[in-house]
């Protein structure tokens, strides 16, 4: 758990030069990242690797937060906001965080279940009727000797578990080349011009890839959650994730939408090394209707921190309890158990990865950490047993995202001393 020491917090606060927030910054600053067992030395080391891929455009710009023990122990800001505009990144710039978004709308859907609204072995659809008519397609050779999908009826129903953990039989149309990953290419499932309603209703019409629970697969399972809060709040999912997250854990940058007066603050893509196109991102103001719960909602280091550090507090913020310690605990345990499809050593809770094995994986790290990463390259992890938050907030190229975010997490555990 991390530990907040009220004394400390409010000398550390009065020291805090970071820019001025509305809620006070999200945790007090150690003197030195040595009072929290974390070495100077290390965190220096790589923030000079960082500095190379700024130089090399293999990086824009970028924004590093390490915290430990309950206080902001280094943090970084380097490169550009805007290489076009020739704009400073600063610790308070907008990024897409995309799948990012997914362990926010998870907490949301937690907090219905402990609001008694439902129970996470809910079939979905309860809420979403046209969920529950739609099949499962298996591929196999017709008459003509070309593939089609052959439709019959899932073994049992998806429940909003199936969604919270990835094993709900959906998939992203890009990430394989089945007929079904067309289909959805085809269908233009999470168009930005949809509606969450829209979307959810034209998904419905395509198979399912597998039946629910039979494995792990990575999906638009957490947008079809978003929709699921809209129809329980009977509001939008901006304004049901503003009322019950964003207000009261002051993440007062958060948004499918960065309005007019802050656009001068948005992180921006540019041009991978030797000119080389970046990956295409959404434009953060283009008044999509799709607010996309499984990528879709902008942000700062800052308000992230907020929301990461309610939960490494077992659910409560600066004197404000979102979720019980319990649901903390079992949103961050493993769902997946032997079920293919997952990583060694990393199993998935409920909207975040979690650490199963100390082993395994190719990258370090403590059992039970957990966490999440964004399509631009972003990623946040919250290690319970060494008590630390790092989030790394970048907008990169999908083909070099993995490496940078793995020798940031790598470096980080490289810096734990004590």
């Amino acid at each position: 758990m991390i530990r907040f020491r009220p004394a400390l917090y409010v000398i550390a606060l009065l020291a805090f030069t970071a820019a001025a927030h509305a809620e006070g910054p999200a945790l007090p600053r150690a003197a030195t990242p040595e009072e929290v067992g974390l070495s100077s030395a290390q965190l220096k080391r790589l923030e000079e690797v960082t500095q190379k891929h700024v130089d090399s455009g293999l990086v824009p710009g970028a924004v590093m937060l390490v915290a430990r023990r309950g206080k902001i122990a280094w943090q970084a800001t380097l490169g550009k906001r805007d290489l076009a505009a020739g704009d400073a990144m600063k610790h308070d710039s907008i990024f897409r965080i995309y799948s990012m978004s997914k362990p926010i709308v998870s907490v949301a859907v937690m907090q219905m279940v402990e609001e008694g609204k439902l129970q996470v072995s809910d079939p979905v659809a309860r809420f979403l009727p046209e969920i529950g008519k739609m099949k499962v397609g298996t591929e196999a050779t017709g008459p003509d000797g070309r593939p089609v999908l052959r439709l019959s009826d899932p073994e049992r129903a998806m429940t909003v578990q199936d969604l919270l953990r990835h094993t709900s039989g959906l998939t992203y149309g890009t990430r394989g080349t089945s007929l079904i990953n067309a289909a959805y290419v085809e269908a233009k499932i999470g168009d930005r011009g949809m509606t969450n309603e829209e979307f959810v209703a034209k998904l419905s019409t395509l198979p399912l890839k597998f039946s629910p629970g039979a494995r792990w697969e990575y999906s638009v399972s957490t947008d079809v959650l978003g929709r699921l809060v809209e129809v329980i709040d009977g509001k939008k999912l901006g304004a049901a994730l503003s009322d019950r997250l964003f207000k009261p854990l002051g993440m007062i940058d958060t948004q499918f939408q960065v309005p007019a007066d802050k656009l001068a603050r948005a992180a921006q893509p540019g041009p991978r090394p030797n000119g080389q196109p970046m990956t295409p991102r959404f434009k953060v103001d283009d008044g999509a209707k799709y607010e996309s719960g499984g990528g879709g909602l902008t942000g700062t280091t800052d308000d992230y921190l907020r929301f990461a550090a309610m939960l490494a507090n077992n659910g409560q913020f600066q004197g404000k309890r979102l979720l019980g310690k319990q649901t903390v605990a079992f949103m961050t345990a493993d769902h997946t158990g032997t079920r293919a499809g997952r990583t060694p050593g990393l199993g998935f809770g409920l909207g975040f990865e979690v650490r199963t094995k100390e082993g395994e994986a190719a990258l370090p790290g403590s059992l039970g950490e957990y966490g999440w990463a964004g399509a631009a390259g972003t990623v946040f992890w919250i290690d319970p047993k060494e008590e630390l938050i790092a989030i790394y907030m970048v907008q990169v190229s999908e083909l070099d995202r993995v490496a940078l975010r793995n020798q940031f997490r790598t470096m980080v555990q490289a810096a734990i001393i004590d």
